[in-house]
């Protein structure tokens, strides 16, 4: 996999990684965790304790300070290798931990994010709910303050990874008679506490980071567990858009390279007709296709994390690069499975995972229509 463009520095961070995969997550262990849907905890805690968590948060909060291109480049290692321990990372890392790292007290600061940083504390994002997907605005979970303390009431749903969650990081309202914009607070939530119900959701792909339906019911919180100001959820919501979609783009770009490289390898062990596949300019043209949306969601990745690192707040780019990136990842797969004919079709190959992992990129983290729709209110239509 060609990795020209990078720094010295964001070399070793590729190779540390890989490394460390291969030893903590061997490819012949994902296939059977996909199946039996067990979070790779190992992996995971591996990751951690190299000191890689470290590259999403500022030096001081204990973390390491990465740039956008450091992450993109981290992220993009994680897709390539394995979508499973992408997601796991930046469930935490991203979607739940950016809002207290950037919202948060600073005594919730230091008490979370050292945590996060060393593995200790696992986080989810609860925003969606069975009424409202992409109509954040919409929610109904809500919680009324009681002295010291939010009574929160609700249901949430495809929360993903919230099964090994330590805190849930909750969309709430916190006034209900408010303007659908307004009102909405963060609540940082102990997943044991009382009142607190998670139940797993089968799911289609990324199984081993799957999605959870969660309850709350009269769930006591902390009021010193509320992140950012009470009813300036919505705004907090869109300053982490940015980040979020880059990490969206990232996995995926790295998801085609690997499915293209799988899809090559078959295609030169495969013979037909007294000769390899790969020979046939039309099963050529097929992984030359793959390698091009490949390399072109690189490229749309690479180019919002410098804009990022510029300050710009690249809203127009984040969403081409999450649309370019994730379509491109199924589009890859898709062909792929084509490229491998039955055995693609079959569960005994690997191109059936990374079908259906793929498929949840152009549906998660704010849909491609979402993302379209965004598009053009920037286009002035």
């Amino acid at each position: 996999m060609n990795v020209a463009g990078l720094s010295e520095e964001q070399r070793m961070i590729r190779e540390g990684v890989l490394d460390l995969l291969a030893t903590h997550l061997p490819w012949e262990k994902i296939r059977k965790m996909d199946e039996a849907r067990e979070f790779p905890h190992q992996a995971y805690n591996a990751l951690a304790k190299a000191g890689y968590l470290g590259i999403f948060f500022p030096e001081a909060l204990g973390g390491a300070g990465g740039s956008h291109k450091d992450i993109a480049v981290f992220l993009e290692t994680l897709g390539y290798y394995y979508t499973g321990i992408a997601q796991a990372v930046t469930t935490t890392a991203i979607y739940a931990g950016m809002h207290v790292a950037k919202f948060g007290s600073p005594e919730l600061q230091q008490a979370i994010v050292p945590k996060i940083i060393s593995g200790a504390a696992k986080l989810a994002l609860a925003m969606s709910e069975p009424g409202t997907g992409s109509d954040v605005a919409g929610i109904n979970t809500n919680a009324r303050r009681e002295g010291d303390d939010f009574i929160l009431n609700g249901n949430k749903v495809w929360i993903t990874c919230a099964h090994v969650a330590n805190y849930l990081v909750v969309i709430t309202k916190t006034d209900t008679q408010a303007a659908r914009h307004q009102g909405m607070s963060t609540l940082l939530v102990d997943t044991k506490a009382p009142g607190v119900t998670i139940k797993p959701l089968a799911m289609l792909g990324r199984r081993t980071t799957h999605a959870n339906e969660v309850f709350f019911e009269n769930v006591r919180v902390p009021a010193t567990n509320l992140i950012g100001e009470e009813g300036r959820a919505w705004k907090n919501i869109m300053k982490c858009l940015g980040l979020e979609r880059m990490a969206l783009a990232a996995i995926s770009a790295g998801h085609c390279f690997k499915i293209t490289e799988y899809a090559r390898e078959y295609a030169q062990q495969r013979v037909q007709f007294g000769k390899p596949i790969s020979d046939f300019q039309v099963i050529q043209h097929k992984l030359v296709d793959m390698l091009i949306m490949s390399e072109t969601a690189r490229q749309s990745v690479h180019r919002v994390a410098e804009l990022l690192d510029e300050g710009h707040p690249a809203v127009q780019e984040t969403s081409i690069a999450k649309i370019v990136c994730t379509e491109n990842n199924f589009r890859c797969a898709d062909i792929g499975l084509q490229v491998l004919g039955g055995a693609g079709y079959s569960m005994e190959y690997d191109m059936q995972m990374f079908f259906r992992d793929s498929r949840v990129g152009p549906i998660g983290g704010g849909s491609n229509e979402i993302q379209r729709n965004v598009i053009a209110k920037q286009m002035d239509l």
